[in-house]
């Protein structure tokens, strides 16, 4: 986590505004005088604002950000309401939950309204608010997304240059093959079974097991991506308590360094979020125990039932991914893989046209969809090549497929920069492009063909003349790296060098 790479210093300086934006939103609550109750729900409407936004243009993420009172206030209202009222606040709150993932078909706004829902109804359990408490909840949470729409668009606006990738297509059809909707009952179904579990370890604390249900579900699209969520939620869960016993305990709630430490953890949550969802879970682990210390409420036996209701979670969400509509690991990462070998396809065709003369060809745009897409093959490879997995044969071949993409990847990418900087080249070097280029399509074709099998034929590798161009070279490289991905991913032999 802190060897891994940060271009730009981006997850720096994201991290770095989050902990100013929530500070500020959370010092504008204290100085309008509203309760302790109102000045945290602020805070975390703030973090949530701050961590939950990702459209890919500014305009967007502002319509997003002030369509968060829509979204939020109605389920504040519901769930302060429906508090004491056991039966209906379940229901309440289980439709939240089919509601927001169903509202991740429309995308970055889509996901982050629904996440600011789930909260906003999550908030009130947390913080135990009561209808006569709702409008300074109201008041707080708008002052808190005002402040953190300022600093993130006034104050200090970091251009987001990786707007996220779109999910991989579902199951012909529609209805339930659509992979929101069945996300949806998958997630509804395991929050129901967390919450009668929960309420069962606690009548207060049970909302912790429906929270990690609903985070688990977050970013994930099969099964194994799901299971290996949870296991890290549980491991990070571990390590926030063991941490906070150490820490957030013995400060018994006082104010001036319970702050500065959960400054940190907010800085820690969007530093590490990117890199590793155990070490997320850790930071939100121990801030929620500053939090109850804060509030007066914090023991060792709260953070044994905070574990106990993070286990219930995972397993009901293990459960619920592989009996409820499940999805392969197997197809989710055939989908992503063969997203990622028609942008190797496109940025190829781009760079040649580049190499070729074209002014208006730009592989640079495609280039950074590709890097994009292959961080979703790794995600969803993750389960497959995890030290834990039984699965030897199909984690040996997991791995081929990573370094395979990677090597597409490094020849796209010198070929992008040569193109970048490319002279006019001859016709004899046009031609030889042109046909290179041209087994490269084929080659992708083939790899991506629905009904590809064993009787996919990828084009014969030709072998790379001595002294080859640097473009060609490339190329010629591409090209044996999309001939060699033909035995992991079909069950093909590895096609045998020609000469040419």
């Amino acid at each position: 986590m802190f060897v891994a790479p940060d271009p730009g210093r981006l997850r720096l300086r994201n991290a770095t505004r989050a902990v100013m934006g929530i500070a500020l939103a959370v010092a504008a609550a204290e100085l309008c005088g509203f309760s302790l109750v109102a000045s945290i729900t602020g805070g975390l409407a703030a973090l949530v604002a701050l961590f939950t936004v990702t459209d890919a243009t500014v305009r967007a993420q502002r319509i997003t950000t002030a369509l968060f009172p829509v979204a939020g206030f109605p389920v504040l209202a519901l769930a302060t309401t429906l508090h004491g009222v056991t039966l209906a606040r379940d229901a309440a709150f289980l439709t939240v939950v089919f509601c927001g993932v169903y509202a991740r078909r429309w995308g970055p706004r889509g996901n982050a309204l629904g996440i600011f829902a789930f909260m906003s109804f999550f908030m009130t359990q947390f913080l135990h608010a009561v209808p006569a408490q709702l409008p300074e909840l109201y008041a707080s949470v708008s002052l808190a997304l005002l402040v953190a729409g300022a600093v993130r668009f006034v104050i200090w606006p970091i251009e987001r240059r990786n707007p996220p990738v779109a999910p991989p297509p579902g199951l012909p059809g529609g209805g339930l093959a659509r992979p929101t909707t069945r996300q949806a009952f998958q997630a509804t179904a395991a929050c129901l079974a967390a919450l009668s579990i929960g309420q069962v370890l606690s009548e207060d604390r049970w909302y912790w097991a429906v929270g990690t249900v609903w985070w688990i579900f977050v970013n994930t699209t099969s099964r194994g991506e799901t299971l290996i969520r949870g296991f890290r939620r549980v491991l990070g869960t571990v390590t926030g308590i063991a941490v906070g016993l150490l820490v957030a305990i013995p400060l018994h709630g006082a104010p001036v360094p319970t702050a500065a430490l959960v400054a940190l953890c907010v800085f820690a949550i969007f530093y590490t979020a990117a890199v590793s969802y155990s070490w997320m879970v850790l930071a939100v682990t121990v801030m929620a125990g500053l939090l109850y210390g804060l509030l007066g409420v914090l023991d060792p036996a709260l953070l044994v039932l905070r574990l106990a209701e993070t286990g219930a979670g995972t397993v009901c969400a293990a459960l619920a991914v592989l009996l409820v509509l499940p999805v392969t690991t197997h197809a989710t990462t055939d989908a992503w893989i063969q997203r990622a070998l028609r942008c190797v396809h496109v940025c190829t065709a781009e760079a040649a046209a580049r190499l070729d003369g074209s002014p208006d060809a730009d592989p640079a745009r495609h280039i950074a969809e590709l890097e994009r897409l292959l961080g979703r093959v790794r995600l969803s490879l993750a389960p497959l090549v995890h030290p834990l997995s039984p699965m030897r044969a199909r984690k040996a071949r997991a791995r081929q497929v990573l370094a395979l993409l990677d090597d597409c990847a490094r020849e796209v990418h010198g070929l992008a920069a040569l193109a970048a900087r490319a002279a006019v080249p001859d016709v004899t070097y046009e031609a030889r492009l042109a046909v290179v280029c041209g087994r490269v399509e084929t080659a992708v074709e083939a790899l991506t063909r629905p009904d590809g099998g064993p009787g996919t034929k990828v084009p014969d590798i030709v072998a790379r003349p001595a002294g080859a161009e640097p473009a060609l070279a490339h190329l010629h490289g591409l090209e044996r790296a999309l001939a060699d991905l033909a035995a992991p991913l079909r069950g093909s032999p590895r096609p045998a060098l020609t000469g040419a």
